[in-house]
């Protein structure tokens, strides 16, 4: 859904079963309430408030868009491996959300986030050294990409490397780059890199990633091995399309799930936004519908993950709306 970034999800608490609520009395009686249901076929209108949370992907909709690093196989040493896959073991998709929240809301530096984040997490603490010299770390141009593109820079410092970091835009720019060995290593994500090295080499109309990461990274490797490119190992980090409701809207209709929205929501009152594109993208309208039936009443063209889909779900015009997976909106504190 997106050119230089990539479209898990971040987890939240099951919702009580109405069995359990029985067994503690009467809805209401210990001073909460039961979930509304909704009528069938009437759906879930928007329900205003600050706080987003991202639904469970629980029939894994989306593909598996790991964070991996993207590097140069000329210089791919084991050492420079294993200090970027120091990055990937501590990285999960809640501590991704926090260094965006860092950076966007708290607005530090991605330098200092991610310097932040080294430190309290120990990554440069017992780093082999390397052959050392030059490496130019490359960056797409938004938030979450600078980010780890310093956090690398911090880990390949610490292996005895001389390293800056360039911008240098979306995937269509970096990844020639990469090939040419102008940068170096560059953050990247599973599914979609695989899905754009196969168009570049040729590798026919079939899907190359799924949900499962271990096969979407077997893949990507043979793909890059074309081109002379080496990956680390994925981060447990996946930064994908994911679908927010408001913190109000899931207690008041009991949706923590794909599945749960598609069951308790389907109807005239449910209204989703995104993107135009997102009526015709098959990890988006097409999707939910496929995957989970979820019918919706209308559909509201705003953006992908930008601030027009970010107030509809605050301002209660939109029911659900696509977000990154990452998006600092979903931090709690």
């Amino acid at each position: 859904m997106r050119a230089g970034r990539r479209l898990s999800i971040a987890v939240v608490g099951a919702v009580a079963a109405a069995g359990v609520l029985a067994g503690c009395g009467e809805a209401g009686s210990s001073g909460t309430e039961a979930p509304q249901q909704s009528a069938s076929g009437e759906g879930c209108a928007p329900v205003a408030g600050e706080q987003l949370i991202a639904l469970t992907d629980d029939k894994a909709l989306q593909n598996a868009d790991n964070i991996i690093p993207a590097i140069n196989t000329k210089v791919a040493t084991p050492q420079l491996v294993a200090a970027l896959d120091k990055v990937s073991a501590v990285l999960d998709t809640p501590k991704l959300v926090q260094l965006n929240k860092a950076v966007d809301v708290d607005r530090k530096s991605a330098q200092a986030a991610a310097q932040e984040f080294s430190d309290a997490n120990g990554l440069a603490d017992g780093v082999e050294k390397g052959p050392g010299g030059k490496i130019t770390v490359g960056a797409g141009n938004f938030t979450e990409s600078e980010i780890i593109a310093e956090l690398y820079k911090i880990q390949l410092t610490a292996a005895g490397y001389q390293v800056t970091v360039q911008q240098i835009g979306n995937r269509e720019l970096y990844e020639p780059a990469l090939e040419k060995g102008e940068i170096q290593v560059v953050p990247e994500y599973a599914a979609t890199m695989a899905e754009f090295l196969k168009g570049k080499t040729g590798g026919g109309s079939d899907p190359v990633s799924s949900p499962d990461v271990e096969k979407t990274v077997t893949a990507l490797r043979g793909l890059g091995e074309q081109v002379g490119l080496s990956f680390g190992q994925p981060a447990p980090a996946q930064n994908q399309n994911a679908f927010a409701v408001t913190k109000e809207f899931a207690e008041k209709y009991g949706v923590r799930t794909l599945s749960e929205l598609a069951t308790k929501c389907s109807g005239t009152a449910t209204v989703l936004g995104g993107p135009p594109e997102c009526q015709e993208r098959p990890f988006c309208k097409p999707g939910l519908e496929q995957t989970y039936g979820l019918s919706v009443g209308s559909f509201s063209s705003l953006d992908q993950g930008g601030p027009l889909t970010k107030t509809g779900l605050r301002n209660g015009t939109i029911s659900v709306g696509l977000v990154f997976s990452t998006d600092a909106a979903y931090a709690t504190s």
